[in-house]
Formats: C-alpha cells, structure tokens, sequence
C-alpha cells in the first residue's frame, strides 16, 4: 500500500473517531442524568483515555463512583479534579466528604476548610447531617430547577405522566358534583383523570377528562400506559356496582385495573390478580420491557406502613406473585408512588429514609447486575418539609413532573415540572470569508484558559460544530482547515443563565492565495547524513532570501524538510528538525525576519516523494530526492 493511501486512511479513522467521542459524551451524560452511574462509569473512562473533555468527564466519573457507595476509588478522582483549573468550589467539598467516607478526617477538614474559604456555604439542613454522607455529595451543587405548570386547580393535581405530546394527571378539579360525591376526607370531589396537551393553555374542566371508562364515581389515578399504548394501567377505589367495598375496619383500599385503548377511548377495565378487598395495591409504573409492574402495598409480610412490591407479567398477560423490594427501598413507615424511567431505575417517594420533612422522593442506584445497592435524596427544590411525590421523568433524563403540597402553591396538592441544568455548549458555523459558503471538515478545538485541550470536533457537511463546555469559565476556540489560515477566538461562559444552554460563536477562515508564486521557491537538497546548508543548496536559499527581502517584502512562507529512508526513524526525525532549523538560520542570517517564517519542521522520512521506503533497491539519486527542504508560502499581502 502505497504511503498517500496510508495517510487517507488515517485522516478518515481520526475523524471517525472524533465524531464518536462527541457521540459518547451525549451518551454518558444521557446514562448519568437517568442515575444510570455503573454503566455511565464505562464511557467516561473511554473518553478520559481518549484525552476528550477529559476534565469534565473526569469530575463526573468521580461523582459516579461516590453515588456508587465507592469512595476509595471517587477520591483518587476528586484528587484529580482539584487540581484543576477553575475547578467548581463545590468540588471541594464533595472531595472532603469523600475523604471522609474512607476516614481521613484531618485531610477531609483541610478541603471543607478550602471549601470555605473559596466562598462556599455549608448547608445546615438535616441532609447535612446524614452519616451516609452519599446525598451531600449529590445535593453539593443544586440537581434540578422548576418551570412553570399553567393546568393546576385549587383542588388536589398530582400523578403527571407524559406520553406523546399528551400529559395525563389526577384531579379533584371537578365542578358542581353533587355532595355524595364528594370525599369525606377532604372535602373534595374524587379523583378523576385528565388529560392535556403538552404546554397547552387549557384549564381542567370535565371536558378534558380521559375518554372512556377509566373515571368512576370515586377515585381513580394515577397511571401508567405500555410501551406499545395500547394497555394502561391505573389505581381505583375499591367498590362493585358503584358502592364502596370496605375491609374489616370499614376502609375502602386501592385496587389496580387495566384498561385497553379502543380507537381514543380506554374501554375492557379488568380488576389484577394481585388486588384484595383486605389491603391497598396501588400506584402503578411499568419497567422499560413492560416485564414487571411495580407498585405500592400495605399488604402482609411487608417491613411497615406501605412498601414498594413488584410482580413479573407473564407473556399471555398474567401476573406472577408480588416480591417486596427490600430494606434498601422500603423501611418501617411508607413507601410510595413508584416510578421506572427508561433505564430501568427506580424513582419512590418515603417518609422513612432521611429526608426534608414528610415524603421525600428518592432515586435509586444499582450495580454491574442492575441489584439495588443504595438511594438518594433528589434534595431541594423537589423535596421539601412537606410531602413531595409522584416523580416522573421523561426519556431525555432531564425534564419531567413531580407533584407537592409545599407553601405556595396554587391548590391542595399541585404538579410542578422540573429540568435539570444541561451542559452549555459553545455552536456555531466555519464559513469561507471570501465566498461565504460553509467549510465541512474544519477542525474546531476548545482550550481551557490555560491553554489546555479539551474537546476537538469536526464539522458537519454544513459546516456546524458544537463542543461541551464548563458554565463560569474563560475558553479559546481555534478553527483550522488544510489551505486556511487558522483562527483563535477567545469565548467565556460566565455570567450566562442557566436556562441558556447554547453560545454561539461562528467562524470566518481565510483562505491561502492559491495563486502565489510558488513554483519560484525551489526545493534545496541535503548530503546523505548531513543538515549543514552545501553550496548548491546556499544558492537557491540566497535567491529565496533576495526574492523575500525586495520581490515580494511581504510574503511569509513554512519551511518543512525530509530525510530518505535510510537510518532509524527516531534519528531521522532529529536529522530532519535539524535541516529544518540549520535552513531557518540561514535565511535569517540574510535579514530575514523570524516573524515571517511561520514555522519551520522536519518530518523525517514519514513523507517521501517516491517508493524508496526499503522495500526496494534505490539508487543514490532516487534517495536524494528525499533529503530535502521544501518551502510554503503562506501569504503575500
């Protein structure tokens, strides 16, 4: 194979590789904002090998093994992350905790101590105080922020749940029912499922009540619908013939039911197997493969108040026998409301675990063989020292619903969204300053202010490009492009609002005249062995100097020289920077100015103009012709 073809090769496995990492970084973030830590472990560590946004990558794969109960290992990371430049403080902060999870405690008071003085607040709250410690690292720097709800009523919202474009959510919100129907509890109509249209304007009335059969005259909701759409499920107060069905201490327990979608209406309501007249089975949430149905029971053998069972759907629709969790999710008092995102990780509300104040949500983490090993608390603004629960996420891992009845909000309990704060990234398009079009395949790098590479990408055929970036920190962007002059910019992400997740900054390369006068700058030729400037060579380089000194007073030019294949290729490599560098000091030595040599670089024998790589026999003026300096011009103003 002949060495041009080696080179092509070569150039399209570097951009392939670098559209992969772009495309890994998408996926690793995507993995860790679903709690999906063990498996996001695994990219990040391929993009820190590959040397690709390795400080960010390197803070979140910390971060991941601290959320894994590992603080052996998150600390070597934390002590990496550190030591970085313009390290967010709160990074301090969770280094010292983790310090503490493996018992250093006079190094883990020295970074709180840093911590401090870098301007950071320690948090007071009860979480604080948890001697697990795992949630003060998740909570260091605030996970989730809300938006706006325009479909709560002054009654009782909760249960919100998005399919296509379509947000289905229980309410109380009904008008001018009759007072036997009314809940005793509250004083409340019952509940009733709705339907809306995502970031519609429309207020709950009856008319937007869910079509068919699933709304009684007492409550039903919340819900969760199959991955095909074709099957719900949902929870119902239990009663037959429209009269309460009561247990022994005359209190009315949920049941679960299906429901199958006929044309737009939900019709066919079938009571599960796994219902009893003696104890409440409610709260539904499906896994991704819709193979187990999760929910809440208070039924016996359970370790208190209500715990969180799941039970396996058979093929033909039926259902296996309900299994309990564990410790590690249910505790002595109540679990609740479940919730399986499309990682298959577990999302709960409890007034058990350490919290905030009453029911708190949860997520959950798990190991290599997807078993639960710990939880956290999703902190504030979701939890609250009220009840906080019915938690949603969609398939992006960063926006969904949860549902409290927090001060100030506008009815009993109300359904709020939240979304998580993104990456920022810097975008935008490399265009040719001449004629305007875009360039595909430019190069686009981001360094730190330190002059650090972080990320390099390529464009697209329309020439866009987008990098991660850091929010609060300074950066430089530099494009280049084969027959470009490459171009620096300096960018900063500081002061932009968290709901900003894009910079734009768009590039302009200027081409290389293409019609300098290059064939006037002729190729000099070396001795075999040697980077002394020989009397031939002296020649051509005082016509060069003449030519640059009063032809054209402005022309810049690279200088690139070669050896033949003959010798070790380290050694070439040296010979090569030498002809380089003794050729630059000739022409300098002629009052040349140095700022016009743009650079000057050898290439060893990686660059030959014929086949004498040694594979055959060449004669003396075959090799000759390697042993060369050749001359760019770059510009000529």
């Amino acid at each position: 194979m002949k060495l041009k073809n080696h080179i092509f090769i070569c150039i399209i496995l570097c951009v392939s590789s670098l559209f992969a990492q772009s495309s890994k970084q998408k996926k690793a973030d995507n993995l860790y904002n679903k709690f999906s830590f063990y498996n996001a472990i695994e990219v990040y560590e391929e993009l820190i090998n590959n040397n690709y946004n390795s400080d960010y990558n390197t803070r979140q794969l910390a971060d991941c093994y601290m959320y894994l109960r590992n603080p052996e290992i998150a600390t070597i990371h934390y002590k990496k992350v550190v030591e970085q430049s313009n390290v967010p403080i709160e990074y301090y902060y969770k280094y010292s905790e983790a310090l503490r999870g493996i018992k250093d405690y006079n190094e883990s008071r020295i970074w709180i101590k840093k911590f401090k003085d870098a301007g950071g607040v320690l948090n007071d709250d009860t979480l604080s105080k948890d001697s697990d410690f795992i949630a003060s690292i998740f909570n260091a720097k605030q996970q989730y922020f809300f938006s706006e709800v325009n479909f709560n009523s002054k009654q009782s919202d909760f249960g919100a749940y998005e399919r296509d474009g379509i947000i289905y959510f229980t309410s109380s919100a009904d008008k001018g029912v009759s007072t036997k129907h009314v809940y005793g509890w509250n004083n409340q109509p019952f509940l009733d499922v709705y339907v809306t249209a995502k970031d519609s304007d429309s207020i709950i009335h009856h008319k937007s009540k869910i079509k068919g059969k699933i709304n009684s005259n007492y409550h039903d909701g919340p819900l969760t619908i199959s991955k095909d759409g074709k099957t719900m499920y949902f929870s119902r107060t239990n009663f037959i013939k429209n009269e309460l069905k009561t247990d022994k201490n005359g209190i009315s327990n949920l049941k679960i039911y299906k429901a199958t979608l006929i044309g737009d209406s939900w019709e066919n309501i079938e009571e599960l197997s796994i219902n009893s007249d003696d104890y409440s089975v409610g709260h539904p949430a499906l896994n991704t493969d819709n193979s187990k149905l999760y929910f809440a029971s208070d039924m016996p053998g359970g370790l208190g108040g209500t715990d969180i069972y799941y039970v396996d759907i058979n093929t033909d629709g039926s259902l296996g026998t309900p299994k309990n969790l564990g410790s590690i999710v249910n505790t002595n008092k109540n679990e609740v409301f479940p919730f399986i995102n499309n990682e298959d990780v577990l999302f709960f509300s409890s007034d058990g675990h350490l919290g905030l104040g009453l029911l708190d949500i949860f997520g959950t983490v798990s190991d290599k063989d997807n078993h639960i090993i710990s939880v956290l608390n999703l902190g504030v603004p979701v939890n609250s020292n009220k009840d906080d629960f019915s938690f949603f996420m969609n398939e992006d891992g960063l926006t969904g619903y949860m549902a409290s009845n927090r001060d100030g909000g506008v009815g009993d309990d109300d359904i709020y969204a939240y979304y998580k704060l993104t990456e920022l990234k810097v975008e935008g398009t490399i265009t040719d300053a001449i004629t305007g079009k875009p360039i595909p395949n430019a190069t686009v790098s981001l360094f730190d202010a330190n002059g650090n590479e972080l990320a390099k990408v390529f464009t697209d055929e329309n020439g866009h490009y987008d990098i991660n970036m850091d929010r609060e920190s300074d950066y430089y962007l530099k494009g280049n492009k084969d027959d470009y002059k490459d171009m620096t910019v300096s960018i900063t992400s500081k002061g932009i609002e968290d709901n900003i997740t894009s910079i734009t900054k768009d590039f302009q390369l200027h081409p290389i005249n293409k019609e300098l006068p290059i064939k006037e700058l002729s190729t000099i030729y070396f001795d075999f062995n040697k980077y002394n400037i020989n009397k031939d060579s002296s020649k051509e380089l005082d016509k060069i100097a003449e030519m640059m000194m009063h032809t054209y007073p402005t022309m810049s030019i690279k200088i690139e020289s070669h050896t033949d294949s003959r010798g070790p290729e380290p050694y070439n490599d040296i010979l090569s920077q030498e002809r380089a560098k003794s050729t630059y000091d000739y022409l300098i030595s002629k009052g040349i100015e140095p700022s016009r040599i743009i650079e000057y670089k050898g290439y060893g024998e990686h660059r030959l103009v014929n086949d004498c790589d040694g594979t055959k026999p060449c004669t003396e003026e075959q090799h000759q012709l390697n042993r060369r300096t050749r001359f760019i011009v770059i510009e000529i103003k």
